[in-house]
């Protein structure tokens, strides 16, 4: 592979922002120029775009069976990909000088601890359990890059995963329906990289719709879009610029924690699944049993799902009061019951929601750092930058990025 400069990684405020000057196509004909400076000459240079995601609500509430409301935004993961006939594997990226480079005969059986895990785990899966790997045995360089923050909370994992799924799928022709990129995706987080999400992520990123929300029902994976009118709500982003080192582990201990409220539990609500299922009554009645840590995950989680169901209620008739009040209530309770907050995210949501025309805000994502989201009356927008950067430089010194999105239609090919 030819040198291949690092580029910052971007962030909310950066010029790579969703407002690309010249366009998505600029864009990606500038990846393609570092394609070539990676990996040198090629014939045959496909170009495609993955967005990022936010999640409005449905807080954690992916992996214990609940409702999420996500919608992807115009910020995502670029990616050129050119195909090659030797069976070599080159994963490149353009943040950064460490990659990929291996025979799709011997790749490898554990994670590297490299962000090329997540599209390596993608690879593994179309040639295992998808059974794809005599169409892809010719091999392929791929490049990724793009204006998603990474560890911001926008699902950079989700738009690498379900962009390798989907460039690899467009680019052999391996027939996949939606469906299967995101159990690609899915797999290559659970059982490659080790994180133990739940499916909202890859579904928001590959089930996109422009000027629309998603309704996923975690449980049986029925989902719908929902309107929301971006004529009159901007959907905008706030970045902490605290990255989230601790978050695979505190994750993965949030999802262990409302396993063992549900194990408790189970038993005394016949029929339940998963904790989603579970009667508050049930809860209140043998909160006891519970470890009091474990019982303030159990609560966040029931409560969570009927501000859910609130808020698709007041989705439906534009209630936007009501949502912004939902919202702000999912972040008090991230707080104070799932404890995924941190003080910087505190430090803007308090000031988002002092701000006239600012209906709500809460963390996005997991959560330990990051952004968060908030929902702004679109002629609003500007006094709700001022009102959280000012508020956040006076506490902590620095500006903070932010950002307004419209919502995007999913990955495909430019």
């Amino acid at each position: 592979m030819g040198p291949l400069s690092s580029s910052p990684t971007p962030t909310l405020g950066s010029s790579a922002d969703g407002a690309l000057e010249g366009g998505l196509e600029a864009s990606l004909a500038a990846h393609r120029t570092a394609f070539r400076a990676a990996f040198g000459p090629a014939t045959r240079i496909l170009s495609y775009f993955s967005p990022g995601r936010v999640n409005l609500f449905g807080g954690h509430l992916d992996y214990n069976g609940g409702p999420v409301v996500p919608t992807a935004i115009d910020r995502g993961t670029f990616l050129c990909l050119a195909p090659r006939k030797d069976g070599r594997v080159r994963l490149v990226s353009t943040f950064g000088d460490q990659g990929f480079d291996g025979t799709l005969g011997s790749l490898p059986d554990v994670r590297q601890g490299a962000w090329f895990d997540y599209p390596l785990g993608v690879v593994r899966e179309l040639i295992g359990t998808i059974g794809q790997k005599e169409r892809l045995r010719g091999g392929f360089d791929l490049l990724f890059g793009g204006n998603l923050p990474v560890g911001a909370g926008l699902s950079s994992s989700a738009s690498i995963c379900v962009g390798t799924a989907f460039a690899l799928d467009n680019a052999f022709e391996l027939g996949l329906d939606p469906v299967d990129r995101v159990s690609a995706a899915l797999a290559s987080e659970r059982e490659f990289v080790g994180v133990q999400c739940g499916i909202m992520d890859p579904y928001a990123v590959g089930f996109a719709r422009p000027r629309r929300v998603l309704w996923l029902d975690c449980k049986d994976r029925s989902f719908e879009h929902l309107p929301l009118d971006f004529d009159r709500l901007s959907i905008g982003v706030v970045d902490t610029g605290v990255q989230r080192a601790l978050a695979r582990g505190e994750f993965n201990r949030r999802v262990a924690e409302c396993k063992t409220a549900f194990d408790v539990l189970q038993p005394h609500a016949p029929g339940s699944e998963v904790m989603r299922d579970v009667p508050r009554d049930v809860l209140d009645a043998h909160v006891g049993e519970l470890d009091p840590t474990v019982a303030k995950r159990a609560t966040h989680v029931l409560e969570e799902v009927q501000r859910t169901f609130l808020a698709r209620e007041a989705l439906l008739v534009n209630d936007f009061t009501k949502l912004g009040e939902l919202m702000t209530a999912t972040h008090r309770s991230f707080q104070t019951l799932y404890e995924c907050s941190c003080e910087e995210l505190d430090v803007l949501v308090d000031a988002a929601v002092a701000c006239d025309g600012v209906f709500g805000a809460r963390l996005t994502g997991a959560g330990f750092g990051g952004c968060i989201v908030m929902l702004v009356d679109a002629d609003a927008t500007e006094q709700a930058t001022a009102s959280v950067q000012i508020a956040f430089e006076k506490r902590y010194g620095r500006t903070p990025p932010v950002a307004f999105f419209q919502g995007d239609e999913g990955p495909r090919r430019i």
